[in-house]
């Protein structure tokens, strides 16, 4: 099952590794490449370590402040380990994935097959040739090398398989290297990788206390795994996972939102280590210098604009949805990521970690806000463009971040602009009950409302505020989870899934109204709603207790580390 799945990540690119251990997933050489194993949609290339016991209880965990994973397999055999990581920090045309299986107690035997098949397992492997313990290969424009596999044998439908046979307390090393360029003539040294990798990872991983301490770490962990260095976040490692089985619902998720990236910027700042943050203060800083006005709501992690979507018809995709990569929100405008990026920049500037280019990129984004806030737009929720209650109040809460802590006359010209938005949206937007409605034209409620209360849009004491959550609390809550909004007349959790984004969100609207103890039920209820690796999905089934969605979300995870601080759960860096 997708709860089930550990990510391995470096920056450039992510690896899902599943209980059994196979890596059924990994895109390369980036993010948004076609994949090279994709057993996880039906696809061929596989890299499976597997105790070769037929009775086995499988479990696993994190090493502290990493994105090294440990498989661990008690069978009637022995305990058997599988070490796994991307080497980190990680190399743009080159990765190098490790993986070390260890027997703690026993001796144990171990199943390895290697098979990766590039493009969506369309490309055979090709080129073969062995040199003592390494073997070496191509699979479309990839080059391969792997070492510690001298007592595999090639296959005639694949590359290498066979079984390993260790000693009580023995070790053994794989070390697979992927590359779109020539490899350099040395073969780096197993040890020499590990040393490098757990050195890398406490060296940007913040040392955080507290009650959530260990589920607050991971999200950092995540956050930086998921950053491309210099900037570019991509909200997920997968493509084509459904929301919901057979609705049509599955997105290609392999790219970085301007929204989300401002999201990880801020639970960072909060945190108080700013690699995250600076990383996400120059993505955003970019493109918004190079597109203004038309700033697309997400790019590729380098910048690049993000390709239509298309079928991917060979693959038989995850169960419940068909594949297709490619997304079609490039050509949307949606007004509340102008003033998500003046909150991001504007925690920045507090922090004394804004340049030049940024702050002229916090003056385009104002001036985009002051031409455009009269247009619809496609919203938080990428919906047919409609004036969206939440981004009218998004642009305010950015414009009264970016007001303290800019020059007087700025300041003067923002706040008077904020005013006028909120005069407006308030003239349109207010229902019958005093809170917030969705939209100019529809007057249900939506969890997205939360965020600008939560952002400092209006001060927590408004009657607005109290009056919105209370209403979206009262509308959208089934069993603790919250959702987005209701789509129609069906019950909660029949349309879609719980939002955990809206549920961490929740956690934070009662604690600034002075409700802790439901703050901290909120916050509770939905950091549980992950598999046994600790990562979360955008959406939870709550019926059936199953992440729904694109693996690992990041936003999600930006904001269960937001609420951690915001509560007192965890202490950030000093």
């Amino acid at each position: 099952m997708l709860r089930d799945y550990a990510l391995l990540a470096d920056g450039h690119r992510g690896a899902l590794v599943g209980p059994d251990g196979d890596v059924g997933w990994l895109c390369a050489p980036g993010w948004s490449d076609p994949a090279v194993f994709s057993a996880l949609l039906g696809g061929a290339g596989r890299f499976l370590v597997t105790p070769t016991a037929a009775r086995l209880v499988w479990g696993g965990y994190y090493e502290p402040d990493s994105l090294v994973w440990v498989s661990r397999w008690v069978t009637t055999d022995g305990i058997v380990e599988s070490r796994d990581a991307l080497v980190f920090p990680g190399e743009a045309e080159r990765l190098v994935l490790l993986r070390q299986i260890r027997a703690p107690d026993r001796p144990v035997r171990v199943r390895v097959v290697l098979d990766p098949r590039a493009d969506f397992g369309r490309e055979p492997i090709r080129d073969v040739a062995r040199h003592g313990d390494l073997w070496l290969a191509r699979t479309g424009g990839l080059r391969l090398r792997f070492a510690g596999g001298a007592d595999l044998h090639r296959q005639p439908d694949g590359f290498l398989a066979g079984e390993l046979s260790l000693a009580a307390g023995g070790r053994h090393d794989l070390v697979l290297e992927m590359s779109s360029a020539r490899f350099a003539e040395t073969c780096p040294e197993p040890d020499e990788l590990w040393r490098t990798t757990e050195h890398h990872w406490r060296s940007v991983v913040p040392s955080l206390a507290g009650a959530a301490q260990r589920d607050a770490t991971l999200a950092y962990t995540v956050l930086r795994g998921m950053t491309r260095p210099g900037g570019g976040m991509v909200a997920a490692v997968t493509t084509a996972l459904p929301e919901r089985a057979l609705a049509g619902r599955n997105y290609d998720y392999r790219y970085a939102w301007i929204r989300d990236q401002s999201f990880a910027g801020q639970a960072a700042a909060l945190v108080g280590r700013y690699d995250v943050l600076d990383d996400a203060v120059a993505f955003v800083t970019g493109r918004l210098l190079a597109d203004g006005d038309r700033m697309a709501p997400a790019y590729t992690v380098d910048g690049g604009p993000v390709p239509s979507e298309r079928p991917l018809a060979h693959l038989p995709g995850y169960p419940g949805a068909p594949v297709r990569t490619g997304n079609w929100v490039g050509g949307q405008f949606q007004l509340d990521v102008y003033g998500e990026v003046l909150m991001v920049l504007a925690a920045a500037r507090r922090h004394d970690r804004l340049d030049s280019d940024a702050q002229r990129a916090m003056e385009v984004a104002a001036t985009v806000i002051a031409n455009r806030w009269t247009e619809a737009d496609s919203g938080i929720w990428e919906l047919p463009a409609r004036q969206w209650t939440h981004s009218k109040l998004t642009c305010v809460a950015g414009l009264r971040a970016a007001a303290r802590v800019t020059t007087a006359g700025q300041a003067g010209r923002w706040s008077a602009l904020a005013d006028r938005i909120l005069a407006d949206t308030s003239a349109h937007a207010l229902g019958a009950g005093g809170h917030w409605q969705r939209a100019y034209d529809d007057g249900r409620v939506d969890a997205a409302l939360l965020l600008p209360g939560v952002r400092g849009a209006l001060p927590p004491e408004d009657p607005r505020t109290e009056r919105t959550r209370r209403a979206v609390l009262a509308e959208l809550t089934s069993d603790g989870y919250l959702y987005r909004f209701r789509p129609d007349k069906r019950p909660l959790g029949d349309a879609e899934g719980a939002f955990l984004l809206c549920g961490f969100t929740a956690a934070i609207a009662a604690w600034q109204a002075g409700e802790v103890v439901e703050a901290n039920r909120w916050f509770e209820r939905c950091r549980a709603a992950c598999g046994p690796p600790g990562l979360y999905t955008e959406e939870y089934d709550v019926q059936q207790r199953q992440l729904r969605g694109n693996l690992p979300q990041a936003f999600v995870h930006a904001l269960m580390l937001e609420t951690a601080v915001t509560l007192g759960q965890v202490d950030p860096c000093r």
